[in-house]
């Protein structure tokens, strides 16, 4: 991208329209560090405005009262027009935060494209629509004093804060669960990355999603506290940081307004004794180093079997060494800079701090030769990690990695389970079985047996600090839904 990309408006209710303030976010690429784009700030203001038009479309519109099929129509041509539009998400997306352009088609603009399909095909599955598809799921139950009718109703207005990593997947992973449920949204895309959110806006108007149904609302922190407080939001849906997830449930608990937090994390993938070490390496590498470390869901503990620990951390270094690191849009580019000097400071400190105490770089360690222009950090290994240290138990989101060894099997479950997060990780060994026993051991909210994966038609989401309900599946689909039990008089619906 060379050319400056600039919008001068907002989009609130499903129409562009001029900001109530003056203030701009300017987008900066973090591999030139030079403006590349330009949008309004907004303003709580506009806050106020765009969640008015979402609670009369909520209250009054003809969105919340649509056939499910109906909905599904309008998502699946959102759905559809990502996956036309995948490689200038890809790319929009890569020039705002420094995702390396393959790994962008692959998760960025492709699994997000996925995730709106998942959330169709878990909406036609939701059990207990009535006849006639009126777009509420209710079922009939007999109770203990007669029958009963359980309704699941849309939960009202979404606050939807997404984070600048994995933009529209994470929007995706709100949106499409939200408005497949008959909500209305405002979206809060961060001011790292707003420029694929107007891509979005884009879609949205032409697959004809109604008036107000849909505001997008770029802004910083203190515009995103204005909305997750606001009286006239029912949930709140964020993802981000465990501090910025701690102050929205305090703003939002004010009104005891709903909400689900996908937090960070730190996660451990055990080799045990008897795997395939070529295949752990192999598996474990790009989802150790994914997305530049920028992923809360990545590999960041490696936790090897103490006799096979030198090899192990021969072959990590000399994987981490083979990553080809430089310029997002370069196609054979898989690390990238980081998104802001800020991050990559974060990163270079937290080296030094794990210098100190004690462990030792086995690879990388500093910025990349060559690459004085730019926020990278080297994909970097430490060995000779304690769990006790620092860079063990906090996240560090950037391309930083530990190497942990561990006695015996007992130890390493002890280890994975020592930590304030519960996100994600992986175990792999020759026995699938034995991993599954492993998985059952671990408290962590997703988990992989020889492999990597986010299932979309599955519920993904953390133990502890890593969050608080559910995305992904029906049980992500059912955070956007109210249940209502109506009784009846005894004898109601018996044949005559």
């Amino acid at each position: 991208m060379t050319d400056l990309i600039e919008h001068g408006q907002l989009f609130i209710g499903g129409k562009l329209v001029d900001p109530f303030g003056a203030d701009t976010i300017e987008v900066v690429s973090p591999h030139t560090e030079q403006v590349i784009g330009r949008v309004p700030h907004a303003t709580p203001a506009d806050v106020d405005r765009a969640v008015a038009a979402a609670r009369k479309a909520f209250d009054e519109g003809p969105w919340a009262r649509s056939s499910l099929e109906e909905r599904i129509e309008v998502v699946t041509r959102i759905k559809d027009a990502i996956a036309v539009r995948h490689e200038e998400i890809a790319r929009v997306i890569s020039a705002q935060n420094g995702s390396p352009y393959s790994w962008s088609v692959l998760a960025q603009a492709l699994g997000a494209m996925m995730v709106w399909d998942a959330a169709i095909a878990v909406a036609r599955g939701y059990g207990g629509r009535p006849p006639g598809d009126s777009g509420v799921f209710e079922e009939s139950r007999q109770g203990v004093l007669g029958p009963i009718l359980v309704r699941r109703e849309p939960v009202g207005v979404v606050a939807a804060v997404v984070p600048w990593n994995v933009p529209q997947f994470v929007a995706a992973a709100k949106l499409a669960p939200a408005l497949l449920a008959g909500c209305t949204v405002v979206l809060k895309p961060s001011p790292e990355t707003p420029l694929d959110a107007y891509l979005l806006a884009e879609i949205a108007t032409e697959a004809g999603l109604p008036e107000g149904v849909l505001s997008i609302l770029p802004a910083d922190r203190e515009v995103s506290e204005y909305l997750v407080g606001h009286r006239g939001v029912d949930k709140v849906s964020f993802t981000g940081s465990v501090a910025a997830g701690k102050r929205v449930m305090e703003v939002a608990s004010r009104n005891l307004t709903r909400v689900t937090l996908e937090l960070g994390g730190k996660s451990a993938a055990v080799i045990l004794p008897d795997a395939d070490l070529d295949a752990a390496v192999a598996g474990i590498v790009p989802n150790a180093w994914m997305n530049n470390g920028q992923a809360c869901v990545a590999q960041t503990r490696i936790l090897a079997p103490r006799s096979h620990y030198d090899e192990l951390a021969e072959r990590f270094a000399a994987a981490a060494r083979a990553l080809v690191v430089g310029d997002p849009l370069d196609a054979a580019t898989q690390v990238g800079p980081l998104v802001a000097r800020r991050q990559q400071q974060r990163s270079l400190d937290y080296i030094a701090i794990g210098q100190d105490e004690g462990a030792k770089v086995l690879t990388g360690g500093g910025r990349p030769a060559g690459l004085e222009r730019g926020w990278y950090v080297e994909p970097t290994l430490f060995g000779d990690v304690s769990n006790s240290m620092r860079i063990a138990r906090e996240e560090i989101f950037g391309p930083v990695i530990c190497l942990l060894p561990y006695e015996d099997e007992a130890e390493a479950v002890r280890i994975a389970n020592d930590s304030d997060y519960g996100l994600s990780g992986s175990v792999w060994t020759a026995d699938v079985e034995h991993g599954i026993d492993i998985a059952r051991q671990v408290r962590t909210g997703t988990y992989s047996v020889n492999t990597f994966s986010l299932d979309m038609l599955g519920p993904f989401g953390g133990y502890k600090n890593s969050g608080l309900g559910r995305e992904f599946g029906p049980e992500g689909f059912g955070e956007y839904l109210e249940h209502k039990m109506i009784h009846l008089p005894a004898g109601h619906g018996e044949a005559g």
